[in-house]
């Protein structure tokens, strides 16, 4: 019983959370074409909510500990559901992504996307991707902000290895920046495929930061490393279950 009843406060949390997308989206669009720092506010606005609703419809609380980067750097992410997207928006002035091709199609997101700054890769063509990556990057006309990279390129469910991809690596020791780490525990609460939404804290962790400079080859598994640790810390924090397999 209490199972379907969460299951029921997580269906109606969902349809709440895509219709704000939608009325914040609309409320802000026309705003964004005067200036980019509506697009921000609309952006921080709906997280918020994202993160205050989820807190009393479906008893799920976060937390973001660590230093918040507000200057110009890469946010090299763990990345297990869209939640973690929403926790590290609520907090970062400027934020900008290295999303999928694919959503520069979405209803919204990609139209805010673009006024972000976003830039879409096509993840099934590694090299051009890195290519298109960079020169996108370093465009003149590229806003600053906070470059938030997933360096597993997908969502990655808790407790599941996935190799490091060197796109991560490439930015870096392309634009000069520092970056800084983030772990996070979020998928035991908030799943990739399911209406489910758990009851828990959900954190997400900014780490040390790297700075710039360091070779690619040594940088890769050096955030590699200090992401995975401190996500497995996280996991067991939140009473995750690893299996044998």
């Amino acid at each position: 019983m209490a199972h379907a009843i969460q299951w029921l406060r997580s269906l109606f949390f969902n349809f709440q959370m895509y219709l704000m997308m939608l009325l914040i989206g609309v409320f802000f669009m026309p705003l964004s074409l005067i200036d980019r720092k509506y697009a921000y506010m609309a952006c921080n606005l709906y997280c918020r909510w994202v993160v205050w609703t989820a807190r009393w419809m479906i008893g799920l609380k976060s937390e973001v500990r660590g230093i918040v980067p507000m200057d110009e750097v890469i946010i090299a992410s763990k990345h297990q559901s869209f939640f973690d997207i929403i926790l590290i928006v609520s907090v970062v002035p400027k934020p900008k992504f290295i999303m999928k091709e694919s959503l520069k199609r979405a209803p919204i997101l990609g139209w805010y996307g673009k006024q972000l700054g976003c830039v879409p890769v096509n993840r099934g063509k590694r090299a051009e991707a890195i290519r298109h990556m960079l020169a996108a990057v370093s465009a003149g006309d590229a806003p600053r902000g906070q470059l938030i990279i997933y360096p597993q390129g997908t969502r990655v469910a808790p407790g599941v290895v996935k190799p490091y991809k060197v796109g991560s690596a490439a930015l870096y020791e392309e634009t000069g920046q520092e970056c800084v780490p983030a772990a996070t525990n979020v998928g035991v609460f908030w799943p990739r495929h399911s209406v489910l939404r758990k009851k828990g804290l959900a954190v997400v962790e900014f780490l040390p930061r790297v700075k710039a400079g360091i070779p690619a080859r040594e940088f890769l598994p050096q955030i590699q490393a200090t992401i995975e640790e401190a996500s497995d810390k996280l996991l067991d924090e939140a009473g995750f279950e690893r299996t044998n397999d």
